[in-house]
């Protein structure tokens, strides 16, 4: 694997040979290793790692049954020549349990240490957990999104969701595309990560978070995807698929009304708000003319 390969020859080379040192700081379940410049966010890795572990357990029901090490660049170049990407912020490499972190781009939104290290250590341990089984690519990464609050690892423009777009012009890309490898161009990628999301988040919805973990036992066991989702759900994939589908389409067609309605929806709701106002203060009025006249007719006793 390249990005195996180019870690590999990044750290057997001594310090001076590429102008860095790395620190290397431990605990009992975690190792953290990170260029100079970032000993302090070394630091705060190893402090956030314990809440990061229990989290992701308790999110997906799964034990974190090995030592993860983590390692922090300060070199966004050298990171994305690793990552073989200029697109992402970080990832794993589940054969060595290690997650691998451009720090540099921790500072951009939705983006924080917690959360990428939390995504990435879902990875390692789902990979871990399926003791080398394959897992489809849109599904490992769709849980992991999930766990991480919707955030993956690549830099997306959160303000311009792609999906709805490929909805409307039936450019879903089929999932069974998605298995093994994600596009390599931005706009194609973002929507595989997008459409993973959403589909993970549909299967947790609709049949529950036991779904996934079923599905992953039966991949454990050595089960074909196919064969996995139909003793899971009862169903086959392409009909999963097709309900995935129909319920963007349903889901759309209710997000299109609202926007192609939205100032008769406006209007109405300001309308209905001016009456409740109107009925408040004539209330009010009676109310106080009632007192007014009780009030004089007790001064006149």
């Amino acid at each position: 694997m390249k990005v195996a390969v180019a870690f590999m020859l990044l750290f057997a080379l001594p310090a001076s040979s590429y102008g860095r040192t790395v620190q290397v700081l431990e605990r009992p379940d975690v190792r953290v290793m990170a260029e100079e410049p970032l000993k302090g966010a070394a630091e705060e890795a190893l402090e956030l790692y314990p809440g990061v572990k229990r989290a992701l357990e308790a999110g997906l029901g799964l034990k974190v049954a090995f030592i993860p090490s983590i390692l922090l660049m300060a070199d966004t170049r050298t990171f994305r020549e690793m990552a073989g990407s200029d697109f992402v912020v970080a990832f794993a490499l589940p054969a060595e349990k290690l997650m691998v972190i451009d720090h540099s781009r921790m500072t951009l939104s939705p983006f924080s240490l917690g959360i990428t290290m939390k995504h990435e250590l879902c990875h390692l341990l789902l990979h871990h957990y399926l003791r080398g089984r394959r897992i489809p690519r849109w599904f490992e990464e769709g849980i992991a999104q999930w766990v991480s609050e919707g955030i993956g690892e690549m830099i997306m423009d959160y303000k311009k969701p792609l999906l709805n777009e490929a909805v409307l012009a039936g450019k879903i890309i089929p999932m069974s595309a998605l298995s093994d490898f994600f596009p390599a161009d931005r706009a194609s990628l973002s929507l595989a990560y997008e459409q993973s999301r959403s589909f993970v988040l549909y299967m947790v919805d609709r049949y529950g978070l036991e779904s996934i973990l079923d599905i992953l036992e039966a991949l454990r066991e050595g089960n074909a995807w196919e064969d996995a989702v139909w003793g899971a759900l009862g169903i086959s994939f392409l009909d999963l698929e097709d309900g995935w589908r129909n319920h963007l389409k349903k889901r759309l067609t209710w997000l299109t009304y609202l926007v192609n309605n939205l100032y008769q929806i406006l209007f109405f709701l300001a309308a209905v708000a001016s009456v409740i106002g109107f009925a408040r203060a004539y209330k009010r009025k009676k109310a106080y003319m009632r007192e007014m006249e009780e009030d004089e007719e007790t001064s006149k006793q």
